[in-house]
């Protein structure tokens, strides 16, 4: 090895500590290790030059590092231009909690199991009839506490949901889910309160549903706030006017009123085959209602 290369080594390694001394504290990104190498290659090279000179190793790192001009506001440039082009979600990107993975992994587990059962039942395959039920309540119950455990995360968009409020979209999952294999036995035994049971559990769950959705307040974090108004207006209506909300939630209890009504009298004379109608019905009347006084008019 020649004296010469001892000496760029020399002065290479002091432009390393320099350099390791001007990025320390900085929270280190592909962009800024770039950066750092090219700086590092520049000044090796504009060092080697100044040793060539007569300069020793330490004085001619010393001295070419000024020449690298202000690192800081360097740093601070390629920090601002990293944070431009990355997505806002990305930006504010807010992970799953690992607890909650771990209860959504087991209770998909335990529903997946339950309706296998169920799913074993409408194929013939003998089940008994209460481990039917036990199925059913296991998929209702799970599918339930899934959606309140989830609303109560917070996410990239939004802050967690209050946890009564939660509580009431998981109760009304529940409800639904109970409604819908309360037809399923319907249709397995055709046994006529199995079906009454499941379409009052449904209607109940989409009331529930309804409510919740019209008094909903705004979860979303500033940014997804900043990006929305960047965006064309709608026109939510419901976001714009309190009261319109209320008044939808009036009027859907009334229509789902009605509805139910509706069921029990085309049950008791024309047919129970029939009375489903009333409820679609009364589902058509609430999406219609809803489109009319969700978006305001524009004028």
């Amino acid at each position: 090895m020649t004296a010469t290369d001892d000496t760029t080594r020399g002065s290479a390694m002091e432009i390393h500590r320099l350099l390791d001394e001007a990025f320390a504290g900085v929270e280190m990104t592909a962009d800024l290790q770039d950066l750092k190498e090219e700086m590092r290659a520049n000044l090796v090279a504009r060092a080697a030059e100044f040793e060539r000179e007569g300069l020793s190793p330490v004085a001619a790192a010393q001295r070419a590092m000024p020449e690298a001009g202000d690192i800081r506001s360097l740093i601070d440039e390629v920090e601002t231009a990293t944070d431009a082009a990355t997505p806002a979600w990305a930006r504010y990107r807010v992970r799953p909690k690992p607890g909650f993975l771990v209860r959504t992994v087991v209770l998909a587990a335990v529903a997946a199991a339950a309706l296998t059962a169920v799913v074993l039942a409408t194929v013939d395959v003998a089940v008994p009839g209460p481990a039917q039920l036990v199925a059913v309540v296991a998929v209702a119950l799970a599918a339930g506490f899934v959606v309140a455990d989830a609303l109560r995360q917070e996410t990239t968009t939004n802050y967690p949901m209050p946890a009564g409020r939660a509580a009431g979209y998981g109760a009304a999952t529940t409800v639904a889910l109970l409604g819908a294999g309360g037809a399923w036995r319907y249709a397995l035994d055709r046994e006529l309160p199995w079906l009454i049971g499941g379409a009052l559990a449904v209607v109940a769950s989409i009331v529930v549903f309804t409510v919740l959705g019209a008094t909903q307040t705004n979860r979303h974090k500033p940014w997804v706030l900043r990006f929305a108004a960047s965006h064309q207006d709608v026109g939510d209506r419901f976001t714009e006017d309190p009261s319109a909300a209320a008044r939808f939630g009036l009027y859907t209890v009334t229509l789902w009123l009605v509805a139910i009504a509706a069921f029990a009298v085309l049950g008791l004379t024309v047919g129970w085959a029939w009375s489903p109608l009333a409820l679609v019905a009364g589902f058509a009347a609430m999406l219609l209602v809803l489109a009319r006084m969700l978006f305001a008019p524009r004028h």
